[in-house]
């Protein structure tokens, strides 16, 4: 149910100049999520009745990301004025005027804290009776960070930045996380005293914490169970930190619905992938995007599949797939390259060094090795002898070749598409096939062999291979006399 007492506020208006990229902060992934993707998923889940988030750098990409992944969320520009405290001042003016309740603030780089914490934070908050209530951390090491100073009742007292601190200060190991609840009428009573009278010119969302304070008000910090929880994400070591943190409580939570990883360390699982009971993963697979895989199948090692569909009890090997379906008990790999839009059908084979796109391969049908199939359409039950190429592109147009069933084609065929095999056909081995062949017949292009006596020594003087062939007609002629 809509908690209609509850407004979520998210920070997304950073530049994020640490990360070093083209591409927005919040906008790089972990688990195939933009960062601020995961945050939107938490703040859905507390069913808030409303949810601003702020924006300013990069504003259409970012606002972009923010409508796939929460249409309903109102978007706010922050204007000139820089700093947090601005830009939930402006967040708090886009609330409708009959709202009254508490503002929940959260940024959009803080990807792993979830909603169950977020849910007992706003609980402590209300049973308190407390003006504000935040987040902090206890860290080992709390270096940068803004520390948590107490009152000797336990009471947030005030947070004093690192740079500002005192050798005691400094001595705290309880950081501000930098996520909040406020009353409403409070947070905008308080926000409208804020200055920008400081070394960086900006807005501080914590000054609304000494301000509350002065004005003796109860401020809360509730300390969150684990330190990552509230991890943020500044540059691109910790956005790998935190990409390995949530990896490991993926691969963990399917290890415990009956899937088995034989190696957690190498084994990399998208948010969005979905695997059943029975499926076993082996070292080195990245399982990304939606991929689904079926019970039974063994997938890996050394593999990566993005988007793809694997069926029961199929074995994929080595290979790296995009946007494919693999049938049930169907093999694939080692070495196997599947483009989009490649279709396997149940016990079909795609085997070493072979690459597929647009094509759908037949129930029972096989490539075995080293061929490329392109737009093309495979019967069932039919082989594709090794060395076979479709040349799908005349430099123009791609063209489809359609292969019947129970085809049997030789090794180190071409197909010139468009064109057709009949079902029950058979092509000989270095056949190139430019017309259609009728089922059941034999297609060959044979040239007669000629061999040119005496060419090597002839034109190839001095080599070693001449010599060999002088020496081997010697013997010839001494065996003959």
């Amino acid at each position: 149910m809509t908690d209609e007492r509850l407004a979520i506020v998210v920070l997304a208006a950073g530049q994020g100049t640490r990360m070093k990229s083209r591409t927005p902060k919040l906008l790089h992934e972990i688990a195939g999520v933009p960062l601020i993707g995961h945050v939107l998923a938490t703040a859905g889940q507390l069913d808030a009745a409303y949810t601003v988030t702020v924006v300013r750098h990069e504003r259409d990409a970012v606002q972009e990301v923010v409508h796939d992944h929460f249409p309903s969320s109102l978007i706010v520009d922050q204007d000139e004025v820089p700093g947090t405290g601005r830009a939930v001042e402006q967040a708090v003016a886009a609330l409708p005027a009959d709202f009254e309740g508490d503002v929940l603030v959260v940024s959009g780089d803080v990807p792993l804290l979830d909603a169950a914490t977020l849910g007992q934070l706003i609980e402590a908050h209300r049973a308190s009776h407390a003006t504000a209530t935040l987040l902090s951390a206890v860290l080992d090491e709390p270096a940068g960070y803004g520390r948590i100073v107490r009152t000797d009742d336990g009471m947030l007292d005030r947070i004093v930045e690192h740079k500002d601190a005192t050798d005691s200060e400094l001595a705290i190991s309880e950081i501000n996380a930098g996520v909040y609840v406020f009353g409403l009428a409070e947070l905008r009573d308080q926000l409208a005293q804020v200055t920008t009278a400081n070394a960086q010119g900006e807005k501080y969302l914590t000054d609304v914490i000494g301000l509350l304070r002065r004005a003796g008000s109860d401020v809360a910090a509730v300390p969150v169970s684990e330190p990552w929880l509230v991890a943020g994400i500044n540059d691109r070591a910790q956005l790998s930190d935190a990409a390995a943190k949530l990896n490991a409580l993926i691969v963990r939570g399917w290890q415990l619905n009956g899937v088995t990883v034989v190696d957690p360390a190498t084994t990399w699982i998208d948010l969005k992938a979905s695997l059943a009971e029975d499926v076993t993963i082996l070292p080195g697979t990245q399982i990304k995007g939606a991929t689904s895989i079926a019970r039974g199948a063994i997938v890996g090692p050394d593999t990566t599949l993005v988007d793809c569909e694997v069926g029961e009890n199929a074995v994929v090997k080595r290979t790296d797939a995009t946007l494919s379906v693999i049938g049930a008990g169907a093999s694939v790999g080692p070495f196997a390259y599947l483009r989009p839009n490649t279709v396997l059908d149940a016990d079909g084979k795609i085997g070493t060094f072979v690459e597929t796109k647009n094509s759908h391969i037949g129930a029972g049908s096989k490539v075995p090795h080293l061929s490329y199939i392109g737009d093309t359409e495979i019967g069932v039950g039919s082989n594709v002898g090794a060395g076979t190429i479709t040349a799908n592109y005349d430099g123009v147009n791609k063209n489809r070749t359609q292969v019947g069933s129970h085809v049997r084609t030789g090794s180190h065929n071409v197909f010139v598409a468009p064109v057709r095999i009949g079902d029950g056909a058979y092509t000989g081995a270095g056949t190139v096939v430019r017309k259609d062949v009728p089922s059941g017949a034999l297609a060959i292009t044979v040239a007669p062999q000629r061999n040119m006596a005496g060419w090597v020594e002839q034109n190839r003087p001095g080599t070693d291979a001449a010599t060999a062939a002088q020496a081997a007609g010697s013997q010839s002629d001494s065996a003959a006399e």
